[in-house]
């Protein structure tokens, strides 16, 4: 089984792409953490930047917002899944090294800052993804779809 947890994406484009994304993967949940924006406001009201890029896949993957990253982390980490921060750090493996457990959390952090250091150091394994170019970082959205597939 596969979940994602996405900390403080900014971008309603990135959160329906990954919603998307997520549906076509077979994620079975979508964690919503911090400034991340859930795909209908407080109203109830369908947000359509999310459902422009998710084109429907916001409906058909469960979602929950959660306020403590960390203790739902530690939560999914009980329940036997082993959860993944996908960043550059000093303690982080190549994705082209990593064997995928068969029940897996992965999390991805804000398009400019990350993750911050109590989430990297709450999950199981920190897993950055190769670049070979020379730019340091890919969009959120591409970085998930590449972890999901791989």
């Amino acid at each position: 089984m596969k979940q994602v947890i996405l900390c403080d994406i900014r971008s309603h484009y990135n959160v329906g792409a990954i919603f998307r994304t997520c549906d076509a993967a077979g994620v079975a949940k979508v964690w919503l953490a911090g400034v991340t924006p859930s795909p209908k406001d407080r109203f109830g009201r369908v947000v359509p930047e999310i459902h422009k890029t998710a084109l429907g896949a916001e409906e058909s993957i469960p979602s929950e917002v959660t306020t403590d990253v960390v203790a739902t982390i530690a939560k999914l980490q009980a329940a036997g899944s082993t959860v993944v921060a996908i960043e550059q750090a000093p303690n982080s493996i190549s994705l082209t090294n990593f064997v995928v457990p068969a029940d897996v959390v992965y999390v991805l952090g804000s398009e400019t800052k990350g993750l911050p250091p109590e989430i990297l150091a709450a999950v199981d394994r920190v897993v950055e993804i190769p670049m070979l170019g020379i730019k340091e970082s890919l969009n959120v959205s591409v970085a998930c779809g590449i972890v999901l597939y791989h």
